[in-house]
C-alpha cells in the first residue's frame, strides 16, 4: 500500500485492465494483445514530449484553427497536429499541441480538461507515448480510460485513476485445519456428544414429519373446499343471470302484446 498511487508511473497492461491495479490474470483478449505487443514509439514524431498535450474526444468537424483559438489563451503554441485518416483525410478526433513554455502546458492541462468545443466535451492529458515507460496504445489493447462502461476500460490514467484497493486481513480458515492445534485435537467425548446430538436431531425430525403431513393434507382439503365453494358461487351467479334475462324477455313480450291489443281496439 505504500507504493500505491492513483496514476500509473509505469505502464503495465495487466494493471491498467484492473480497477485497482491488483489483477493477476488478464480478463479480456485486449489485455493479452497488449502484453504480447512489442510497441516502439513512432520515430517520425518531432517536438518536445514534455511540452506536448494530448487532446481527445474532439468533434470530427473541429479544425486546427479552432483548436489554436481555444488553446492559445493558455500560452504560446509552437505546433498543433490534428491526426487525420491517411485515406479520407477526415479527423480522427484527437490532436497533439506543443507549447513553448512549461507554464503554459501546466495551465492548459489544469484548465482545459472537460472543456466544451463544438458541442463536445474534450479530454486533455500529457503525451504518454514518449514519456511513460512501457506505453502500449489503445489500438493494441492498451491505453487509459474509455467511455463505454461495457467496453474496454483501462485504469491508472487521468480519465480513470486507480481506486484504492481494500486490504482484507489474512483470516485463517479452520475448515481446512488451519486453526490452532487445540481446536484440531478433538476429544473422543466431544465426538460422542456430536453423535448423540445428531441422533436426537434425527428423532425429532421423525416426530415432526407426521405433523407436517397432516398440515399439508389439511391445506389441500382447505384448497379443495375453497375451490368447490367458488364453483358453486359461479353456478349460482349464472342461474341468477339466466333468470333475470328470462324475466326481461317475458316483460318485453307482455309489453308488445299489450301494444298489439291496443292497436286492434
Amino acid at each position: 500500500m505504500n507504493d500505491w498511487a492513483p496514476i500509473a508511473k509505469e505502464y503495465d497492461p495487466l494493471k491498467a485492465g484492473s480497477i485497482d491495479g491488483t489483477d493477476e490474470e488478464p480478463h479480456d483478449r485486449a489485455i493479452w494483445r497488449a502484453m504480447l505487443a512489442r510497441y516502439v514509439p513512432n520515430k517520425g514524431v518531432t517536438g518536445d514530449p514534455h511540452l506536448t498535450l494530448f487532446v481527445a474526444r474532439l468533434n470530427l468537424q473541429t479544425t486546427e484553427e479552432k483548436i489554436k483559438e481555444v488553446f492559445s489563451r493558455y500560452g504560446d503554441i509552437r505546433k498543433i497536429r490534428l491526426v487525420r485518416d491517411l485515406v479520407t483525410g477526415f479527423s480522427k478526433g484527437y490532436a497533439f499541441i506543443e507549447y513553448k513554455e512549461e507554464r503554459a502546458l501546466l495551465k492548459a492541462h489544469r484548465d482545459a480538461n472537460r472543456l466544451v468545443i463544438d458541442q463536445h466535451e474534450i479530454f486533455v492529458d500529457f503525451e504518454l507515448e514518449r514519456t511513460l515507460k512501457g506505453w502500449i496504445p489503445r489500438r493494441l489493447g492498451g491505453g487509459f480510460g474509455g467511455k463505454k462502461e461495457s467496453g474496454q476500460l483501462r485504469f491508472g490514467g487521468r480519465d480513470r485513476p486507480f481506486r484504492k484497493p481494500i486490504n482484507l486481513p489474512n483470516m485463517k480458515n479452520d475448515f481446512y485445519g488451519e486453526g490452532s492445534a487445540e481446536k484440531r485435537n478433538w476429544s473422543r467425548e466431544g465426538t460422542r456428544d456430536w453423535r448423540t446430538r445428531d441422533r436426537d436431531h434425527e428423532r425429532s425430525r421423525d416426530k415432526r414429519w407426521p405433523e407436517r403431513e397432516r398440515s399439508w393434507t389439511w391445506g389441500e382439503s382447505e384448497r379443495e373446499r375453497d375451490s368447490k365453494e367458488e364453483r358453486s358461487r359461479g353456478r349460482e351467479r349464472k342461474d341468477r343471470d339466466r333468470k333475470d334475462r328470462d324475466r326481461d324477455r317475458s316483460r318485453e313480450r307482455d309489453t308488445k302484446k299489450q301494444r298489439d291489443d291496443d292497436k286492434h281496439r
